[in-house]
């Protein structure tokens, strides 16, 4: 509603009516004089008390000169009766007393506003004051208009073949590395850090600790940063791991740069976009006012690259945020959830480049009703990506929604067996599998429908009864396979990774990964399904000389995960040139420019360290400067 309209004075009203009359059509001007000049020109006697019954021809002339004024269209002289007696929303409020409903106390005077204010602030108020009405109603309101947005399909990613991508760019600072356990935790007391999880890398001090080139270096230093906040002194260095993060921090804390800084670097070590592509940095917001600002401090640090930043969201031409998308040469994409699933579903983008997801203020887009959209979302990246997500609360929901990102269950033990063959797992398995049975029931992961028919009818010729789960199976079969599991007449169950996610079958002890998974996510889901519920379990992973690079992701996720990694996985694992480059050189890079043509992040990264002395600073954490003294609770 606008109700900016304000009734005009009887003066302005004749003095419009004038002014359109004149516009919409010129004639003469008559005053007294002039009309007594005519009429004795004329040869008629003004003087005479009497005049002719008939029309004088110049006051026919002027009667019809005033008709066709009255019969002009001016827009002041029409009348608004529907704006003076009733507007919309007083109809509405008449409509629903008349059905009996009583709006709220009727004593509560409307307020009033001078004719002045502004017209926006008046309709809120009103608005306001209607919802308090219909809340003390006992009939049901008028639901506000609310646009409903679809959850994005889900996808196959065994259909999509991913390009290779490195996570981990991160080699600890000498000061850094020299710190022991009772310093660094002595550090994160200090600054208010509680951190869980297997081997997290210590907080940084400085900003010279991170590793950054002089690039990045300049831009930090041009936004303003003069030292790392709490937040970004541990979760920079955990990004630049490669790890998954769940951070519980609240606006204002400099969450945006730990995550943004990181993120950079990430980018860089992977290959240009071509046309068709979509961002490798995602970045989901609640809301455009927290997009807007998030875009804003990104930019800032992206121009030490040349990458190009984008946001989309509600509220802004959907044209220019399509064409901008459309470009395919946006590398960091900020969006608020539903319009991000407008751009995808009107193909001005896609997800199958993103690597690097981060979701900011998880609880408000919760709170907001987006949990399906932000599910939706996630479902659609790789499952291999890299996931940070930060929240001012850590809700049920939100610890449910960072259980997706596949982390290891400690009450898993994971076992590796490396063998030179494919045909050398069939003799272990078969050696193994009655030991396996006596403990409770097994789950054989292999990675083909027709393997899953072959391996299943090889066991039941062994004399291992066992059934087979795989999608080309009918609805009624699939049920009577999972019943017959479930209720231990059959404790062998061979499958795809169709049972991986969403099956919970505590009698399950023993997991075989006879043939590896597609990726370490769908690895973590299959191991996942033994050790519920607090039970112990065990998880086999059966991987030959020819898998290098899936060795490379299995010691990392082993390390994460604080599992043992065996030396004939690490030699496997070594082989791949990739892995053998990350683990040689971690850190004395940003990443190696992986098909870039200006070689990305990599020339200027600070290979060879200076050391850096401390002091406590104003605000009371810790900066550096040549010469300063180390506190002395770091002695």
């Amino acid at each position: 509603f606008n109700f900016g309209l304000l009734k005009k004075t009887e003066g302005e009203k004749r003095k419009a009516t004038d002014n359109v009359s004149t516009n919409k059509r010129q004639r003469p001007a008559f005053v007294d004089d002039d009309e007594d000049e005519l009429l004795a020109s004329a040869g008629i006697d003004i003087k005479q008390d009497t005049k002719d019954e008939e029309d004088d021809p110049l006051d026919a002339f002027m009667a019809d000169m005033s008709e066709q004024a009255k019969n002009t269209k001016s827009e002041p002289k029409i009348r608004r009766d529907d704006i003076e007696d009733e507007d919309d929303l007083e109809s509405y409020v008449r409509h629903m007393k008349e059905k009996g409903v009583t709006l709220g106390n009727s004593n509560q005077p409307m307020p009033v506003y001078d004719e002045n204010a502004n017209s926006d602030d008046e309709v809120y108020a009103t608005a306001a004051a209607i919802d308090a009405r219909l809340e003390n109603s006992h009939e049901d309101p008028l639901e506000p208009v609310k646009k409903e947005i679809e959850p994005l399909p889900r996808v196959d990613h065994d259909s999509i073949d991913y390009l290779e991508i490195e996570k981990d760019f991160y080699q600890e600072h000498p000061d850094i590395a020299a710190l022991d356990d009772m310093r660094v935790q002595a550090i994160r007391q200090e600054l208010g850090l509680h951190v869980t999880g297997h081997q997290v890398p210590k907080p940084c001090v400085s900003f010279g600790h991170f590793g950054f080139d002089e690039d990045l270096l300049n831009a930090v230093v041009k936004a303003g940063y003069t030292e790392p906040s709490a937040i970004q002194k541990q979760a920079i260095p955990v990004a630049m791991c490669g790890r998954d993060i769940i951070g519980i921090a609240k606006t204002g804390s400099g969450k945006t740069a730990a995550f943004v800084l990181p993120m950079l670097i990430h980018i860089m070590d992977q290959q240009e976009l071509v046309k068709g592509d979509g961002p490798i940095g995602l970045i989901l917001a609640p809301t455009r006012e927290l997009a807007v600002q998030i875009y804003q401090e990104t930019r800032k640090f992206a121009k030490a690259y040349g990458l190009k930043v984008a946001a989309v969201y509600g509220g802004a031409s959907k044209l220019e945020q399509f064409k901008d998308l459309r470009s395919g040469t946006v590398e960091i994409l900020v969006a608020t959830p539903g319009r991000l699933i407008d751009m995808i579903k009107m193909k001005a983008t896609n997800l199958r480049r993103v690597s690097y997801l981060v979701l900011d203020e998880a609880d408000r887009m919760f709170d907001l009703g987006f949990e399906p959209q932000v599910r939706s979302v996630c479902d659609n990246i790789r499952p291999d990506r890299q996931t940070l997500l930060f929240s001012a609360t850590f809700q049920k929901r939100i610890e449910a929604l960072a259980r997706t990102t596949g982390q290891a269950n400690e009450d898993i033990t994971q076992i590796v067996q490396v063998f030179e063959e494919d045909t050398m797992k069939w003799d272990w398995l078969i050696y193994h599998l009655a030991g396996f049975c006596v403990g409770g029931s097994v789950i054989i992961f292999v990675g083909r429908k027709d393997a899953v028919d072959t391996l299943s009818h090889n066991l039941n010729q062994a004399h291992f009864e066992c059934v087979a789960l795989h999608g080309d199976l009918q609805q009624f079969e699939r049920e009577k396979v999972l019943g017959d599991f479930k209720s231990n007449k059959v404790k062998i169950l061979v499958s795809t990774d169709v049972a991986a996610r969403g099956l919970d079958i505590k009698t399950v002890k023993t997991v075989i990964n006879y043939d590896i998974a597609r990726d370490i996510d769908s690895h973590t889901h299959r191991v996942g399904r033994t050790g519920r519920a607090g039970e112990k379990g065990t998880a086999y992973t059966l991987i030959t000389q020819k898998e290098d690079r899936f060795a490379g992701e299995l010691v990392r996720h082993l390390e994460t995960s604080g599992q043992i990694v065996p030396p004939e996985l690490m030699s496997l694992a070594m082989k791949n040139p990739r892995f053998r480059d990350a683990r040689n050189s971690r850190g004395r890079r940003g990443g190696r420019g992986r098909g870039r043509g200006r070689g990305r992040h990599h020339p200027k990264t600070n290979a060879n360290f200076e050391p850096i002395q401390f002091q406590r600073s104003s605000t009371g954490g810790l900066s550096t400067t040549p010469n300063a003294a180390k506190p002395s609770r770091w002695q």
